[in-house]
């Protein structure tokens, strides 16, 4: 049975305290240790393609691996601001709320370019702080402490989660969401609306989430139909992040949805395709001819890691609508089937990384002798993944 929603939140206690403390510890060494490993990578293999830029004037193995693919754009809003260029690839199809963090923090370090990116490096690394101790403190509605503790701390070593570390946008998404969903829970409507602006202004996806925020808002609120209506508003008002966001782009440009024509310029087309199509063929594809198809197709040993888990979370979602509730399974839901509307694997790892209800779930469920099996599945991939990232290979 889902838990149910609108029941207080257990009372905090010391050993509560205490189990954010070490999960934050946690959190710290696995940015170390990933920044080394990352670094170990960069000097050891080949760059499967050039650099196309460098956090100072020259290379740099250690601190570039921090700075990737997108992490040039964040540079260009934190330092310059947004750009509208018609009709061709701009900045404005990159949400404002991690450049805009990354700014201020460059500015407050000096102003220089390795500043910004060192800007943008604080940013992450804060809000995984701030993001572990927000999904233990949901993950404590669901769950007894020590599976709590496990559910925050599988957040942070998912095959994906080097993006927390790095000049990227996830960490602050995972901060948001998690004081949304928090907030909501906790019937803290400020928190769950303010968390939900941050989460709709730092990444496209997050107003996919929008209607589930508004189905949790309404069940946690318990009570009356005016006491429900209050909590549904508290996760519809999430959508303050994305409509200012849009107000600036009809301003620059005329156009409230610029930043939208400005993503499909990539190449990302979302809504183009059913979303269950791209994952029926890879699954297809896989079981049929893995081979042929990891040896044939450049893009198959990307696509394998990518769709893995969006595989793995469709699969699961009735089970984790049964225990953790509607609104959850929908959020899950609504956040892949955007990306995959696109008929692209680009990219998916990192938006599953994000959808940590997922591992408040595999919490509950997995028997507590079995854990060290996914905590060294997960390493593993976690590994590989940084790996590939950190040497330019087709990981974005």
């Amino acid at each position: 049975m889902p838990a149910v929603s609108g029941v207080p939140v257990p009372a905090w206690t010391a050993a509560d305290g205490r189990a954010v403390t070490r999960l934050m510890l946690i959190v710290v060494a696995l940015r170390v240790a990933t920044a080394l490993a990352a670094f170990y990578s960069n000097v050891t293999f080949p760059l499967a393609r050039p650099e196309q830029f460098t956090v100072f004037e020259k290379t740099d193995y250690f601190w570039d691996t921090f700075a990737r693919n997108d992490s040039g754009w964040y540079l260009g809003i934190a330092s310059r601001g947004y750009r509208w260029v018609p009709n061709g690839r701009g900045n404005l199809a990159f949400f404002p709320a991690y450049p805009l963090a990354m700014g201020v923090a460059g500015r407050a370090f000096g102003g220089t370019q390795a500043d910004y990116y060192f800007g943008g490096v604080v940013v992450s690394w804060l809000a995984s702080l701030g993001g572990v101790g927000l999904v233990y403190a949901l993950a404590r509605r669901f769950m007894d402490g020590e599976r709590a503790w496990h559910a925050a701390l599988l957040t942070y070593v998912f095959p994906f989660a080097y993006f927390f570390g790095v000049v990227y946008a996830e960490a602050l998404f995972v901060l948001a969401l998690a004081a949304a969903l928090f907030g909501l829970e906790s019937r803290r409507w400020w928190l769950a609306v303010l968390g939900g602006a941050v989460l709709t202004a730092t990444r496209v996806n997050g107003v996919m989430a929008v209607p589930a925020l508004v189905v949790i808002g309404w069940r946690a609120a318990g009570g009356d139909v005016p006491s429900r209506v209050r909590g549904a508003m508290a996760g519809a008002a999430a959508v303050a992040g994305i409509a200012a966001y849009s107000a600036y782009n009809w301003s620059v440009s005329g156009d409230p949805f610029e930043w939208y024509h400005a993503i499909t310029r990539w190449g990302y087309y979302p809504g183009t395709t059913v979303a269950g199509n791209p994952l029926w063929v890879f699954v297809s594809t896989l079981t049929t001819h893995p081979y042929r198809y990891l040896v044939d197709e450049h893009a198959a040993p990307y696509d394998v890691l990518n769709g893995l888990f969006p595989v793995v979370m469709v699969a699961t979602l009735p089970w984790l609508w049964r225990r953790l509730g509607a609104g959850y399974a929908l959020l899950i839901a609504a956040n892949l089937a955007l990306p995959l509307s696109s008929g692209q694997f680009e990219g998916l790892g990192r938006y599953c990384a994000v959808l940590f209800p997922f591992q408040l779930w595999v919490a509950m469920v997995t028997p507590p002798a079995y854990l060290p099996l996914i905590y060294t599945g997960y390493g593993v991939l976690y590994g590989l993944a940084l790996t590939l990232f950190t040497t330019l290979h087709d990981i974005f």
